[in-house]
């Protein structure tokens, strides 16, 4: 096929009419997209959810643990009156 042939047989598929959509899939697509949107909502709550608490609980574990003081030395004794 030609390429005026072949763009002519494009143009006339792009400008014939749509076929018909039956009434009861735009319902359909609207109950999908809602849902959809739904689950996606819920996940992003739940994942916020889940971050916050693992900054608590790492909150809760540094101040418990307190890893930013030395601990004490363990390898020789104290030194004391002398």
């Amino acid at each position: 096929m030609s390429e005026p042939r072949r763009e002519a047989a494009v143009r006339r598929i792009l400008e014939a009419a749509p076929p018909p959509v039956p009434p009861e899939l735009y319902a359909e697509a609207v109950r999908r997209g809602g849902r959809m949107l739904r689950r996606r909502r819920a996940a992003r709550r739940l994942l916020w959810l889940l971050l916050c608490a693992a900054a608590v609980a790492f909150v809760v574990w540094a101040v418990m643990a307190e890893p930013w003081v030395e601990p004490p030395s363990e390898t020789t004794p104290p030194l004391r009156d002398w």
